[in-house]
């Protein structure tokens, strides 16, 4: 017999598929607010060590809907949650990608084009505002994530010495604060 748990991860994860514009991490609020709120499949701080599990793995963003389904119904939840992620959006690519191509000087792929941009980067950043919600970050990780994005933005630092950086000046933190409190 077919569980309504596996029903619930595609009914919540086929729909998102097609509106991922801008990649998995477009559609990252509302995976947070399914599995958190409505359905309470995991809670906050689960849900925020799920995504960085996700970002630290290497592979697609969407590897988040696949850790859901896992902890949600194990193997078969993982297997039902990535089927369910990645079907309806290539089907709906395959056809239209046919489209697309024939249609190269059309002013309604113009538009699309035009128009679809803002909407995957409101989605992504409302997907980052969504984590660090999830997170409950202070002051101190507000700060971090924002020195950091612009340290990206304008230097040439790589990601993987910021993250050094940071996690040695967060270490010096911790073990500075004892120290300052007696």
């Amino acid at each position: 017999m077919f569980d309504s748990r596996l029903l619930g991860l595609i009914l919540v994860f086929a729909p998102l598929s097609i509106l991922s514009f801008g990649g998995g991490q477009a559609i990252v609020p509302e995976i947070q607010n399914q599995a958190v709120a409505v359905h309470g499949w995991l809670s906050d701080p689960q849900f925020a060590d799920l995504f960085a599990i996700s970002r630290a793995a290497p592979g697609p963003s969407s590897l988040i809907c696949a850790l859901i389904g896992w902890q949600v119904y194990g193997f078969w939840g993982a297997v039902v949650a990535t089927v369910a992620i990645y079907l309806p959006s290539s089907v709906v690519v395959y056809f239209a990608a046919g489209w697309w191509q024939r249609n190269e000087s059309s002013p309604i792929r113009s538009a699309i084009e035009r128009g679809l941009a803002p909407i995957a980067v409101g989605l992504i950043f409302a997907g980052a505002v969504t984590v660090l919600r999830a997170t409950h970050a202070g002051a101190l990780g507000l700060a971090t994530v924002i020195v950091v994005t612009g340290l990206l933005y304008f230097t040439k630092l790589g990601a993987y010495t910021l993250m050094g950086s940071v996690a040695l000046i967060y270490l010096g933190i911790h073990e500075a604060m004892p120290l300052l409190a007696g």
